[in-house]
Parts: C-alpha cells; sequence; structure tokens
C-alpha cells in the first residue's frame, strides 16, 4: 500500500488565527491556526508588535495550538515556518493580524494563503519540484 499525502486546498480562505479561550490579555496568548493550505506543516512561530524587529516564539502545544506568555502589547503580527517534506521557510503577515485589543474566542485573517506541495515518492503528488 502507498501512502499519499493529499494538499489541503481552501478556497476564498487566507490562513487564520483563532485566539483561544484561555489567553488573556495583554501578554498570555494562546493560539490555533485555521485554513492551512497545501501539503505542510507548521513547525514555528514568533509573535512581534507591528513595526518592531523584536519577535517573541510560540510554544508548540499540539496539532495547531501555540502559546506564549511573554506577547508583547499593542497589534501583533506572526511569522511561521513551513515544512512540506524536505525545506522549511518563512511565511510572515507584514501586517496587524491581532488588533491592540484582541479577544479570547475570535478569529483574525492573516491575509496569507499557504499553497506549498511537498515533494513526495508517490505518484500523482510527486511533481518532483516543491513549490
Amino acid at each position: 500500500m502507498r501512502v499519499c499525502r493529499v494538499p489541503c486546498e481552501y478556497r476564498g480562505k487566507n490562513l487564520s488565527v483563532r485566539v483561544e479561550e484561555r489567553s488573556r490579555a495583554p501578554s498570555e496568548l494562546a493560539v490555533r491556526f485555521l485554513y492551512q493550505g497545501g501539503q505542510t506543516d507548521i513547525v514555528a512561530v514568533d509573535v512581534a508588535k507591528v513595526g518592531s524587529s523584536s519577535w517573541k516564539f510560540m510554544t508548540r502545544e499540539h496539532g495547531p495550538a501555540w502559546s506564549t506568555r511573554q506577547a508583547p502589547a499593542g497589534p501583533l503580527q506572526f511569522r511561521v515556518v513551513v515544512t512540506g517534506g524536505y525545506d522549511g521557510k518563512w511565511v510572515w503577515a507584514d501586517r496587524e493580524v491581532l488588533p491592540s485589543r484582541w479577544r479570547a474566542g475570535e478569529v483574525y485573517d492573516t491575509g496569507v494563503q499557504i499553497t506549498d506541495v511537498a515533494q513526495e515518492g508517490c505518484f500523482p503528488c510527486d511533481t518532483q519540484e516543491w513549490r
């Protein structure tokens, strides 16, 4: 039996961030990523105040859930490392994703779409290139 990983496709949906209920503004932030397209895994997440170059790493809890107790105050932006088999690459929203008064339970659009497909050793998945 051969197993192929099928790319996820969320037409018309950008990668979004759901602020988990246990988050406590301003510094205790837990998020879950939604609508992660392509054939990728998010393996690292950083958060920063919009316009800042001081990024704070987030800790993976399980699946698409990440958290930090050091979230900066103010409007926030995110960057993530996605992998699709071989290499990782940074993907980020260079704009405000969470407003300064973010709320637990709300979903925020990053404005970013992930559509990468991993190079795999099975047909028809493998196109011999990383896109």
